[in-house]
């Protein structure tokens, strides 16, 4: 208790009062606009905004309106909400702790890269691709996707910067040479590209159409996949 009786929080520390906040496997202390911190703050944004996503999708099935073709996007979603964490916990090492870094825990792996290769041709075999840009907002899901897929690309982008400014944590050899470094920002890059195809798959999924960016484009026919095939299997 406090002096003045109330309770104390569980969560607050208070340790971030003065502006700085703390990284992984101890070091110093860095301020909350670091680059670092900026990046895996952006990388935290996406991980919140893929849950709006998965909660659109629940509620679809609650109310028996989620196609069959999405059927497995919410476990795509989860597993790639998963991943961000990983991403996330590799910036925010504290640098000269890299050693402690575990591949596809706490650094990106060649093989979470991988992995998101196979899942975008899969998914990609779902979508008639559009010819142009296109207007996010043709559903609601593919809204929640798209304003994912660009924060993405912001934590992609705190990466590059934080990659030009300085190494990013882990960009020091290891054992064999390894740089734990050069996966995050193709992960991000691709994961980006998913979460815009998996915004077209949304739209088909509903037999919508995305809307194109020039008005009086022609709009190709709103159809739904006609693959038997669910998003993720």
């Amino acid at each position: 208790m406090t002096e003045k009786g109330e309770r104390e929080s569980a969560v607050a520390t208070r340790r971030g009062d003065d502006g700085t906040t703390g990284l992984l496997f101890g070091g110093a202390r860095v301020f909350k606009d670091d680059p670092r911190t900026e990046a895996y703050g952006a990388i935290d944004e996406a991980v919140a905004a893929l849950g709006l996503v998965r909660a659109e999708l629940t509620q679809m099935e609650l109310r028996g309106e989620l196609p069959r073709v999405l059927a497995g996007l919410a476990d795509v979603v989860l597993r790639v909400q998963r991943e961000l964490f990983v991403a996330a916990a590799e910036l925010a090492t504290a640098p000269g702790a890299t050693d402690r870094q575990r591949p596809g825990e706490t650094r990106v792996s060649a093989q979470m890269v991988a992995g998101l290769d196979t899942l975008l041709a899969e998914t990609e075999a779902h979508v008639r691709m559009p010819q142009e840009f296109v207007v996010p907002g043709e559903t609601r899901l593919s809204a929640e996707l798209e304003l994912a897929r660009t924060i993405v690309r912001r934590a992609e982008r705190r990466a590059v910067g934080l990659r030009r400014a300085k190494p990013l944590p882990g960009d020091q050899p290891l054992p064999g040479d390894q740089l734990p470094g050069d996966q995050l920002v193709p992960y991000l890059n691709r994961l980006a590209d998913l979460l815009w195809v998996l915004a077209r798959a949304a739209e088909q999924g509903e037999a919508r159409s995305a809307t194109p960016s020039r008005p009086g484009a022609r709009r190709r026919a709103a159809t739904a996949p006609t693959s038997r095939d669910k998003i993720g299997e």
